[in-house]
C-alpha cells in the first residue's frame, strides 16, 4: 500500500529561506477515513536558524501578532526547541516508507524545508516527483474541505492533521481510487 504523508510548517517569513518555528507531519491513507498516524511535531531552534541566515519578515511577524494568542504562544514558546541537525535527522527517520508527500501550496512548506536541507548541507530525503500540492487538489473540489473542518489554524501538527483529513475528503469527492 502506498504511504501518503503531509508536512506543515509555521514560519517567520514566506521566502524559501524562512525561519521555521515548528514542523508538524502525519502519515495517512487518502483512500479511506482512517485516522492519520505517525505524528511528528518539532519546534526548531530559532537562534541557530538565525546564525544560518534564515530569515524573518516584518509582514509575517505582524501577521503572527494578529493570530489567536494561544496559537502564537505555542509557536513562539522557547522551550523544547530542537537543533536544525536533530530536526533533519528526525525528519529523515520519519520519511522512511513515504511514497507521496503533500504540502499546502506550491513553493511554501516543501520549498522552505528543502532550502533548510541545502543550507545545512544534508541531502533531501525525498525525490521531487513524490511531492504533491494539496491546495491544488482542494481547488478541484466543490468547496475547500480544509476550510469546512479546521478551527485551530496555525499549529503545525493540527494543520498537518487537517490537511490529511481534507485530502481524504477530496479523494472521496473526486472519486480517486488509487
Amino acid at each position: 500500500m502506498t504511504i501518503h504523508a503531509t508536512i506543515d510548517l509555521e514560519t517567520l517569513d514566506t521566502s524559501p529561506s524562512a525561519t521555521v518555528l515548528s514542523l508538524g507531519a502525519v502519515k495517512f491513507n487518502p483512500l479511506n477515513t482512517s485516522e492519520p498516524h505517525s505524528e511528528l511535531y518539532i519546534k526548531i531552534d530559532i537562534d541557530e536558524q538565525d546564525s544560518l541566515g534564515r530569515t524573518a519578515s516584518d509582514s509575517t511577524i505582524e501577521w503572527w501578532g494578529k493570530q489567536d494568542p494561544k496559537v502564537m504562544e505555542e509557536a513562539f514558546d522557547p522551550n523544547n526547541r530542537v537543533s536544525v541537525s536533530d530536526t533533519l535527522k528526525q525528519i529523515n527517520k520519519w520519511m522512511v516508507g513515504v511514497d507521496i508527500l503533500w504540502g499546502q501550496g506550491y513553493g511554501f512548506d516543501m520549498t522552505i524545508l528543502e532550502h533548510m536541507y541545502r543550507v545545512a548541507g544534508v541531502p533531501i530525503p525525498w525525490n521531487f516527483w513524490i511531492v504533491r500540492d494539496s491546495r491544488t487538489l482542494f481547488g478541484l473540489c466543490e468547496k475547500d474541505p480544509r476550510k469546512l473542518m479546521q478551527t485551530d489554524l496555525h499549529n503545525a501538527l493540527a494543520d498537518a492533521y487537517f490537511q490529511a483529513k481534507s485530502i481524504q475528503v477530496a479523494y472521496k469527492e473526486l472519486g480517486v481510487k488509487k
